[in-house]
């Protein structure tokens, strides 16, 4: 079984920062992409940042220049960087891979993180 575990989330004002960080764990042969999404109230779950394996990124244009996605594969793990946070970047927080175990590749979810951007 696979886990996905997020931390770091938490209240912020406007024009603040948090990291939040995804750790992987169980039965992992290797990892391909890794990624953060994010869901507000009312609204549909969006992608907001991805890492290929190599390192490549991709960002919603909304956090273009303000979040940054990194990883440590020796870790299993992803992180995001959110600087100059806005309100409207207040969201649960998810995180994704692609994870190949001993039998199959899965797309596991972790549980979620709060990011909430308010004075």
């Amino acid at each position: 079984q696979v886990q996905l575990v997020e931390s770091g989330g938490g209240l912020v004002q406007p024009g603040g920062s948090l990291r939040l960080s995804c750790a992987a764990s169980g039965s992992i042969v290797s990892i391909y992409a890794m990624g953060w999404y994010r869901q507000a109230p009312g609204k549909q779950r969006e992608l907001v940042a991805i890492i290929s394996s190599v390192g490549i990124t991709d960002y919603t244009n909304s956090v273009k220049g303000r979040f940054t996605i990194s990883r440590d594969g020796a870790k299993n793990s992803v992180f995001l960087q959110m600087n100059s946070l806005k309100p409207e970047d207040t969201a649960v927080y998810y995180c994704n891979a692609h994870i190949r175990t001993d039998s199959s590749v899965i797309t596991p979810w972790g549980q979620g993180t709060q990011v909430t951007v308010s004075s």
